[in-house]
This record gives C-alpha cells, structure tokens and sequence, in this order.
C-alpha cells in the first residue's frame, strides 16, 4: 500500500461455541478503500463486521487502529424500541450528530425523521439510519445490507453519495449493481478463511472461479470422498451462476416474443387473439382505476398477463406497488375498469415479513411438518435431500429456526413456497437478506417455474435477470409496461419521477409527467453459443464426474479389505489399477468441464 492502513489485524482468530469461526486471518483497510465483503450466509460477515468495529473481541490476533480513527456501523437491524420519533433515534447518546445535519441529510433521501418509530416503515427505519450513520461523519463506514427496504431512489441516492465519500467503507450487500459501482476492492470469508483483491466486486466472480479452480488442481491426490464434497461445493454453486447465463438467453428470446404482443404506447395488446392466446392468458386486466381520496395509484391501465410471465413491479415506496399487486391478484378491486383472472390460477405469496417462521420450531417442522419426507410440487423428497437443494447443510433439519441468520431464513421460506403446487408466485422482495448465491439459485428457480411471477424489487441486477416485462410506477397513476428488465426502464426514462440529481446527490422530480413508453427498440443481443460438442460436454460432464466419484469410492471400499491381498492378489491389483484409470478420468472430466465454463463466461460476456 502506498499508505499505512487506518486498521489492520494479524493473525485474528474468532471461537464459535467449540470451533474457530476465523483463524489466522490477516486484514488490513486503507484510509481510502471501498471495500466489497463477500461471503456465503452463516460465513460470519456480520461477525467480521463487528470485529472491525471493535464491538467485539478476537479469541486471538492483534488489532492496530490509527488513533482517532472514527468507525461507523450501519446494523442490518437498528433498535428503535426506546424511541419515540426517528429524530429521536438520531440524538441518542453523547456522541450524537448535529440535528441539523442529520435533517439535511433526511431531506435529500427522503424521509420525514418526526414520524412515529412505531409506525414508520422499514424503509423509513433504514433512511433514519443511513441519516444517522453519515451525520457522523466516519473515517471508516461499515454498511451492513445497506439497500434493504430501501426503494429504487433512494438506492441511487446512497449510491451517489457514497460515490463521493472522502473515507473508506466496507459494505456487505446482495445488490449486485450497488456493489459494482461503487467497490474498488474485495474481502471474500470463505470456509474461515480471508481473501482480499485489489478488485471491485466487478471482478470477483471472474476471481472466485479462479481460486476454485486452482484449488480444484490441487486436490486431485485428496480422498475421493472429501473432493467429491468440494467440488460441489465450490463448482455447484458456480455452474448454477453458468447454467444461469443460459437461462438468460431464454429470457432474451421471452422478451422479443412478449414485445409483439405490446402495441404502441406501452399498451398491452395482442397481436392476434387467437384461441390459442387465450387459453394461456391468466390475468386480463382493462382500463383500471383506482384512487385513495384525491390520491389516483393506477389509471386507465390495461394489460394482459400470459401463463409463463414473469413481470417486475418497480417504483419509489408509496407509488402504489402493493395496490397493483392486490388487484392483480384479485385481493382487491378496482373502482372502475375490468379485470378478469383465471379460475384455475393457484398463487402463493412470499413476501418479507417471514409469519411462518416461528422461532422455536425446527427446520423440519417449517418445512415437512416434523416428518422427514416432503412433498416438492407432486414429487416426494427426502427433508435432508432438499434442504441440500437451497444450500444447506442436512446436518440443519433439527435446528431451531431462531439460532438461523436471516439470510438462511429467508432461504428456509423459500423452501418451504416453492414446494407447494401453484401456477402462480408473488415475491415481494425476495432478495433481502439472501447472499449472491442464493440469488442465483432463486434466479433458476424463477426461470424454471411453470407458472406466472409477480416480482416486486429493488434488486436492479436480479430484475435484469429475471423479468420479460416490467411494470414502472411514479406516483401520478401513470404505468410504464416496458418489455425487458429495470435497465429497458430506465433507458426509456430519462425523466422519470424523482430523477436522480448527480451534481448535488438530492432526488428531484421532473417538470413534465411521464407517460407511457413505447416498448423497448434495444436489439436483441446477439447470439453467441458454444459448439454442439462443447455443450453437450457442458451438460453432460458433471452427472460423469459423480459417477466417476462413486466407482472410485466403491473400489476403495472393496480394496480396504484386509484379506483382499492375501487371498486374490489378481483382484486387488485389478481394483488398484481401476481406481488410478477412474482418477484419471475424472481429472481430465473436470479440466475440460472447467475449460468450456470458461469458454461460455467468455462468450457470454
């Protein structure tokens, strides 16, 4: 480093209960790094967050801070129990900011501080505390998920401000975008240990196949049992990421069909009616209206919703999402305007309040009801078998919901939706508390769905990924339907309601209303495929691998035979032989299965 670090730490060690949850992590954080904190849920990136804090001491391992160095969390989950208004939050404690700043502040994010801290939002809640935590004026921020409960403005208007902040930070957060343009450098906690780069979160994942790829190289000689752990482990994960990349393809292919069937100004229409059309058709909505006293949320909208949809619903808290999404789905009606949905539609509703999860229940009586059988949309699954399906450990089935962090309960609820039957999935910002790949494994789980999805979200990056039509609100009534994703928004947007001022980071709001938008005329990407050979080598390589794996493991069961030797040295010498060819070919498996996923990064990119 070209200068000394504000806080550093050598060799810092952390117990959990009986085991090390860090050991031998060394750490260092300049005056002017905008650091990435990257790691799986349960990884201990909270943990981390407040060592670096100094809320907590390491079990071993030296701290150094530079005298005076002001350090700064922003908490997943401030307490406002104590408090009576938001403002009231801001002004706990000796240390506690200018008034007059922290207002400043509240106007340009905004956020009214004299309202009740009982009745406030979420949203509201975390403003106050953004407010809170930049008033202070920190050498050092720790932002702890940051966006969430935040809408889409005020994201941008965090994103702006911390753009131009002067100190460092570390941030934790599953917002994709916010990560990329705003980190220059990563810390990744993987299995207990830290790994920093000089690059932003841009260049992480590029990064991460790297080191599991080497790693991958490296353990070949390892036992067969615990390689097999870890290359699903490490190349699990990143091959959903891959196969996710394919999906998009599919999704740029939904969008060009989806755009002809929207006419001119952002009016959803068919191209032709055709049987065919409407027996997939789930929700017919047509020029609805509806007003809270003088306040219109929706007017004059219309459109037609396809079995096979998957529709993105953005807009600033308070623009009328939640009232779309009642009528949408039938919990409320119109004051005018028809709106027909199938009887035959089925929906389930995840949204973020998490009521199922009752704390002292167990994993398996979330999921299975105490049984340790499940039924997954008509197929039975073993409870241990599918928790592996959402990234757990099997060893979680007995576990009490409580002792789970809120990622892995947001996973959990997750689980427990998607077995159900339905053709119809209402997510109210899933993407809260769930960690990058967890996303990616929601992501596949979205495209592969058979049914239609609602999808409410301030996850830019997740929205891009997963939506064929996206619904944007401004407040005035007005409904953009735009085909493609929350960047096709954008674009065809340029002045929409609270815009983001860049000279001076406040949200401002047009003169001129906005109306509706043609569809997206951004061509398609073009197409860029592997060849027939490299991808049924993609798709069929893995499945090879484990099989692979499983004869290696049972040569080596039948070679541990004490008496083997002794008694069929032909047998033995066979097995020996039969265990080094499968070796062998395992190894050449995963170096051609890595080389072609790293072909199609390639060329998807």
């Amino acid at each position: 480093m070209s200068t000394p670090p504000i806080l550093a730490y050598e060799n810092l060690g952390l117990q959990l209960g009986s085991h090390w949850l860090f050991q031998d992590i060394n750490l260092y954080i300049g005056p002017r790094d905008k650091l990435a904190l990257i790691g799986r849920n349960g990884a201990g990136k909270t943990t981390m967050m407040r060592l670096i804090a100094g809320d907590i001491e390491c079990d071993k391992g030296k701290r150094t801070i530079i005298p005076g160095t002001h350090i700064v969390m922003l908490e997943q989950d401030p307490d406002f129990s104590d408090c009576d208004t938001l403002i009231d939050f801001t002004q706990k404690g000796d240390d506690a900011p200018a008034e007059y700043e922290v207002r400043a502040l509240a106007d340009q994010i905004g956020i009214d501080l004299d309202k009740k801290a009982k009745t406030a939002s979420g949203g509201e809640k975390r403003r106050a505390a953004i407010c809170l935590a930049l008033a202070l004026k920190p050498d050092l921020l720790l932002l702890d998920e940051p966006t969430n409960h935040l809408d889409l403005e005020a994201i941008e208007w965090l994103e702006n401000y911390l753009s131009r902040f002067n100190g460092a930070f570390v941030v934790i957060s599953h917002d994709r975008e916010f990560l990329t343009n705003l980190t220059k450098q990563t810390f990744w906690l993987d299995r207990g240990t830290m790994r920093r780069n000089e690059v932003g979160f841009g260049g992480y994942e590029a990064w991460m196949e790297k080191v599991y790829a080497d790693e991958e190289k490296a353990a070949h000689r390892l036992d067969a049992k615990l390689k097999l752990e870890n290359h699903w482990l490490v190349h699990g994960v990143t091959a959903r990421r891959k196969r996710n990349q394919g999906r998009l393809e599919k999704l740029y292919e939904m969008r060009e069909q989806r755009k002809s069937m929207i006419g001119p100004a952002g009016t959803a229409k068919l191209a032709a009616a055709t049987n065919d059309v409407k027996t997939k058709t789930v929700i017919d909505a047509k020029e609805i209206n509806k007003a809270y006293g003088d306040r219109k949320l929706v007017k004059d909208f219309t459109l037609r919703i396809q079995r096979g949809d998957r529709i993105g619903i953005v807009g600033a808290n308070g623009t009328g999402k939640t009232t779309l999404i009642r009528i949408l789905t039938g919990e409320d009606t119109p004051d005018s305007g028809e709106i027909k949905i199938s009887k035959t539609l089925s929906g389930i509703v995840i949204d973020q309040q998490r009521k199922l999860l009752e704390p002292q229940k167990q994993v398996r009586d979330v999921l299975a009801d105490g049984s340790d059988w499940i039924d997954v949309r008509g197929v039975r699954k073993h409870v241990q078998g599918y928790l592996k399906e959402f990234l757990f450990e099997p060893s979680l089935i007995d576990a009490k919901v409580g002792t789970l962090s809120g990622g892995e309960k947001s996973r959990l609820l997750l689980a427990r939706e998607f077995a159900r039957e339905s053709n119809l999935l209402v997510l109210d910002e899933p993407t809260n508390d769930l960690d990058l790949e967890t996303l990616d494994l929601l992501q596949e789980v979205i495209s592969d769905y058979d049914g239609t999805v609602l999808l409410v979200s301030h996850d830019r990056d997740f929205l891009n990924r997963t939506v064929n039509l996206t619904l944007g609100l401004d407040g005035s009534g007005e409904i953009d339907i735009i085909v493609g994703g929350y960047a096709d928004w954008v674009a065809k947007r340029p002045n929409r309601n609270h815009k983001i001022d860049k000279n001076n980071g406040q949200i401002s709001s047009p003169k001129n209303k906005a109306k509706h938008d043609s569809p997206s005329d951004k061509p398609a990407p073009k197409k860029r495929k592997l060849s027939y050979k490299d991808q049924r080598d993609y798709d069929l390589l893995p499945q090879q691998i484990e099989d692979y794996e499983k004869a290696i493991i049972k040569a080596e069961e039948q070679l541990s035979d004490p008496q083997l030797y002794t008694q069929n040295p032909e047998r033995f010498a066979a097995l020996t032989k039969s265990i080094e060819d499968y070796n062998a070919a395992k190894d050449a498996a995963e170096e051609r299965w890595l080389e072609i996923a790293e072909m199609a990064e390639q060329l998807q990119s």
